[in-house]
């Protein structure tokens, strides 16, 4: 009832099994078991509607075809491209284009300023178009720029 879904009703049931199981000695001694159980059902509840996630929508259409992954002699390629960079322009270019972190959430893991990690990623990604050069458009098979 508190969901209206009942896949979304099993795991919060998961979940507070689970914590009920972990508290058990002491829950168990004063008799408050149903309490808890309650209680701990309607935190989880609360805790998944406060999280941040895109959830899944119903649709009656079908989704695209899964895009092909990249060849492995590409991936081999922009690997070593990568490690040619120095240690700290390659943390930059992973955080803020494989993780997809923000230039603040950057800054924040490395410990340096914004300006810094702007500067720092437009140097490596200066190096590493200068480093895959024709190489990449050759082997991903489209012209044009990396």
């Amino acid at each position: 009832m508190l969901c209206g879904d009942w896949h979304t009703a099993e795991d919060l049931v998961q979940i507070t099994l689970a914590k009920v199981f972990v508290s058990w000695h002491r829950i168990s001694r004063r008799g408050a078991a149903p309490a808890y159980a309650t209680r701990t059902l309607v935190n989880a509840y609360l805790a998944g509607r406060r999280v941040k996630r895109a959830g899944e929508v119903v649709t009656d259409i079908l989704p695209e075809l899964p895009v092909e992954p990249p060849e492995p002699e590409l991936r081999m390629v922009v690997l070593e491209a990568l490690a040619a960079l120095p240690p700290g322009g390659r943390a930059v270019v992973v955080l803020r284009y494989w993780e997809d972190l923000s230039v603040e959430q950057t800054a924040a893991v490395l410990g340096c300023s914004p300006g810094n990690v702007k500067s720092q990623a437009a140097r490596a990604l200066s190096r590493l178009r200068a480093h895959l050069g024709d190489e990449l458009a050759e082997l991903s098979g489209q012209p044009g720029r990396c």
